[in-house]
């Protein structure tokens, strides 16, 4: 532990002033307004590490964090491990609103009664709810505020266990979530800190509230920072950013001579068809790829239904033997503990070239609380029944293009980590049916890749981040940056609605981009199968938005 005062960023990182007080403010609750690219993550990331290595969070209190998105958790998660280590990091929990509405659930669910009463092995079901043996995620959040608004035991532990709270992407929380913490947390001695942009309030259709970082303030009484520097994109990319700040929020602009430098490349791309455009693109995501840039640098980013908009591009990438994954499916299970532990095992037998996930898949699944002499046995079963798996996957009888054949592997694999070490992996696996739920699902995304070719390790590539290219609605990609962004179907069909939700999408979007932003429309694109809406085939550039693209 070191004196406040001793305390510097984490990695010699240098913090604009704004941001250094609210990483190192004591006891007063914070609201700071940042930008895209102004290091949101970061700044939570190096204030987990001040409160903790300078016992402002006193152990045993910890630190709660709450995100919108699965991607952000984990993301401020795995910055606060690598800021502080693992040691400190153990008292610094990152939930989605979700993840924390279900823990509260699980630890103080005797308090629900009457319809709401649940049982202990209740499961959670995406569309259904049954009384007392099955609730849907959308009664998680009700269900967690009604405990906390009517069981005084309830707050109280909660308020005994978390002396900071963090709250990421304060802008998009909705009425209920934002009930929650103020139940949890209003009026307490808890400091607060929260962060947002209100140039990236996408949620309105989710019922995030208008002016929640204002609510935010009043309430908690809390002090505004804003911080004004991207330190994400290129300087040509954040010139037109500020081109369409100084439409949304003229005060935020950065002033000329913060933004100099011609690197950084913006492309505007029009085709007659989406044949055209898909041709165009593949080639161009190939050339990326032959030069060096990592697949997870790549990302293909849809205002809506990108199964359905990028349909020919991903015919045209798989043609090419270029592995790509729609997040819309796959991005919430590829956080999950135990769908990472079912990829790491097949990846390992299924691929010589694997060290990293070997690694990661000894670790997981490692006795490391059993006795010494235990943990070494285990170790060594471990180790034999991926050798004889691996051994068995080569095997001339190994039906390699059977799910079932891999299935059979992963459980007994699984069997031999024992239930306690897979329950112990997330709190939310600890009651209910998630944890088989997970597995399951693990199994199934394996299986619907692997029907495609018949190859495990391009299937497992199809569904990894390191290892494709990533194809994202706008809404899935707040908080994520990367290298290369194609903004796909820049066109008043798709982009429509109200103007200010409009553009706050489209900024969300160029905003991912760190260094190469392609923006592309197309006069025609046929109406796709599963298409069950209005589809407009003949489209129309929104020049508006491209326009921004355009020096003066």
């Amino acid at each position: 532990m070191i004196h406040p005062d001793q305390w510097h960023p984490v990695d010699g990182l240098v913090l604009e002033p704004n941001a250094m007080a609210a990483v190192t403010i004591a006891d007063e609750n914070v609201v700071v307004a940042a930008g895209p690219g102004a290091g949101k993550t970061e700044l939570l990331a190096q204030r987990a590490d001040f409160l903790l290595r300078t016992g402002q969070c006193p152990y045993p209190r910890r630190i709660l964090a709450v995100s919108f998105k699965v991607d952000a958790a984990r993301n401020l998660r795995e910055r606060v491990r690598q800021r502080s280590g693992s040691r400190l990091a153990s008292r610094f929990d990152s939930f989605t609103f979700h993840a924390f509405a279900k823990r509260l659930i699980d630890n103080y669910r005797p308090a629900l009664t009457g319809y709401n009463a649940l049982k202990p092995d209740y499961r959670i079901d995406p569309n259904d709810r049954i009384q007392g043996e099955q609730i849907t995620f959308k009664d998680l959040v009700p269900l967690a505020l009604e405990i906390v608004e009517t069981n005084a035991y309830a707050r109280g532990g909660i308020r005994q266990t978390y002396s900071h709270v963090f709250l990421d992407e304060v802008q998009d929380c909705t009425g209920l979530q934002y009930r929650l913490i103020k139940a949890a947390f209003g009026r307490t001695t808890a400091v607060l800190t929260a962060v947002g942009d209100t140039k990236q309030r996408i949620m309105a259709w989710a019922g995030a509230l208008d002016g929640v970082m204002h609510t935010f303030a009043d309430d908690f009484s809390a002090r505004p920072l804003p911080l004004y520097q991207n330190f994400r994109s290129a300087p040509r990319l954040r010139r037109m950013q500020n081109r369409m700040i100084a439409r949304m929020d003229p005060a935020a602009v950065s002033p000329d001579d913060e933004l100099i430098g011609d690197d950084g490349v913006i492309e505007v791309l029009g085709f007659d068809t989406e044949h055209d455009e898909a041709q165009a693109l593949a080639e161009l995501i190939d050339g990326w790829l032959r030069e060096g840039t990592a697949p997870s640098e790549i990302a293909i980013l849809v205002r809506q239904q990108p199964h359905l908009v990028a349909t020919v591009l991903g015919s045209e990438l798989a043609d090419r033997g270029i592995a790509f994954r729609n997040e819309q499916d796959s991005q919430d299970l590829t956080a999950e503990p135990a769908a990472a532990l079912v990829f790491n095992f097949i990846r390992v037998i299924a691929d010589d070239r694997q060290p990293e996930a070997y690694t990661e898949l000894m670790r997981t699944a490692a006795r490391s609380s059993a006795p010494e002499g235990e943990a070494t046995r285990f170790d060594g079963q471990l180790k034999r029944m991926v050798g004889n798996a691996r051994a068995a996957v080569r095997g001339p009888r190994f039906r390699a293009k059977e799910p079932a054949a891999w299935r059979a592997l992963v459980h007994e694999f699984l069997h031999l980590v024992s239930r306690p070490v897979l329950t112990a992996l997330s709190a939310g696996y600890q009651q209910g049916t998630r944890l088989d739920d997970m597995i399951e699902q693990a199994l199934d995304a394996f299986s619907r890749e692997l029907a495609l070719d018949g190859d495990p390790v391009r299937a497992l590539r199809r569904l990894s981040e390191a290892d494709a290219v990533r194809f994202l609605t706008i809404h899935k990609c707040k908080g994520l940056e990367f290298e290369k962004v194609m903004v796909l179907g820049v066109e008043k069909e798709l982009f429509w609605g109200t103007p200010t939700a409009a553009i706050s999408e489209f900024f969300v979007a160029v905003s991912r981009a760190k260094h190469h932003l392609v923006l592309t429309h197309a006069k025609h694109r046929d109406r796709p199968e599963g298409a069950i809406r209005r589809w407009d085939e003949w489209r129309t550039p929104h020049q508006g938005f491209l326009d921004f693209a355009y020096e003066d």
